[in-house]
């Protein structure tokens, strides 16, 4: 299997604690699962866009026409590799290994830029015939949240920027996202399946010009989102879904560095600085034999060595409520030592 496709559902299994894939786990509030059953009544209609795609535009401030509804983030990025003719589309790795796939699937040579620890971003180390970046903001697995400026910097006429924000809505008041800003040939990608805990419904969105969305609109099939979805967009939209958001920001904050301080207490296990969103990446000797002992001990964890720029000895470790993280840090210490 080609890595560039292995992803954290993968390491799942029954009766495993998982730690690899960056899914809030909590039940859907009323707000989001009403809409969400009321939808079903629905489903002997083709989907209608428009009134998510409006949500979706006021909740950024943008217009309707810079909107794009995806099924799942991911999706964004095949119909981006299906439509554009980038001559050097560039990848900045560590980073979410679906964007390369899909251009390389798609018939780019993808060039790399690949980061070096704490993997924070350096402008200047992107080549200048760079026509097409990809960067995560914060970035999967690293957990590094980029300053808004530095991406800013890798815009320039003549150049896609790709930024894929799947996980902004992890930080507090989103103070790096580019979401509500127009810089020409900025694409963003967003994703409502982490926070919401709705990877099995597939729903995402993108952010871009007019004039890109129609063409990336025309790429996709028809009715490419289900109803249930656009209701679940709708809802993720409102005062009341942007507030609660908020509060479970603040909360994963307390959480991860709660995991984080577990984890650098325990010898042998370097916590990468920096982490910012729902998972922490750390470096051990041994990591995929750790991650093996940790499964038998009923704990699954995600390998980190397919992720370009990466190796054996990373894992990356999600951030759940401090009982489980507890328990998890109890089984490491016995593991590790």
């Amino acid at each position: 299997m080609d890595p560039l496709r292995h992803h954290g559902d993968a390491e799942l299994a029954p009766g495993l604690v998982d730690l690899a894939v960056n899914v809030r786990r909590a039940p859907h509030p009323p707000w989001l699962a009403g809409p969400i059953a009321g939808a079903m009544r629905e489903l002997h209609l083709y989907p209608n866009a428009t009134a998510a795609t409006a949500a979706i535009a006021a909740r950024h401030g943008r217009d309707p026409s810079e909107v794009l509804l995806t099924a799942g983030a991911a999706q964004a990025f095949t119909v981006l590799a299906q439509t554009l003719t980038p001559a050097h589309p560039t990848v900045i790795h560590p980073q979410f290994t679906e964007p390369e796939a899909a251009f390389r699937s798609a018939g780019h040579h993808v060039h790399r830029v690949v980061l070096e620890p704490p993997f924070t971003l350096d402008p200047s180390a992107i080549p200048g015939r760079a026509d097409l970046i990809v960067i995560g903001n914060p970035t999967n697995p690293t957990s590094v949240l980029h300053p808004a400026a530095d991406l800013r910097a890798l815009a320039r006429p003549g150049r896609t920027l790709i930024v894929d924000e799947a996980f902004a809505d992890t930080i507090p008041g989103e103070p790096e996202s580019l979401a509500g800003e127009r810089v020409p040939g900025l694409v963003v990608i967003r994703s409502l399946t982490k926070t919401w805990g709705l990877a099995g419904l597939r729903i995402g969105y993108l952010l871009a010009e007019p004039d890109l969305v129609r063409r990336l609109a025309d790429r996709l099939p028809l009715w490419p989102v289900s109803t249930p979805a656009l209701a679940a967009a709708i809802a993720c939209a409102s005062p009341e879904a942007l507030a609660a958001e908020r509060e479970i920001a603040t909360a994963l904050a307390a959480d991860r560095q709660f995991l984080a301080d577990g984890l650098s207490a325990v010898g042998g296990i370097e916590v990468l600085p920096n982490h910012a969103s729902s998972f922490v990446l750390v470096k051990t000797v041994g990591g995929l034999q750790l991650r093996d002992r940790l499964r038998k001990r009923g704990y699954v964890v995600r390998r980190a060595d397919t992720f370009p720029g990466l190796g054996p000895d990373w894992l990356r470790i999600a951030v759940r409520e401090p009982a489980v993280s507890r328990a998890f840090l109890e089984v490491l210490k016995d593991e590790v030592h």
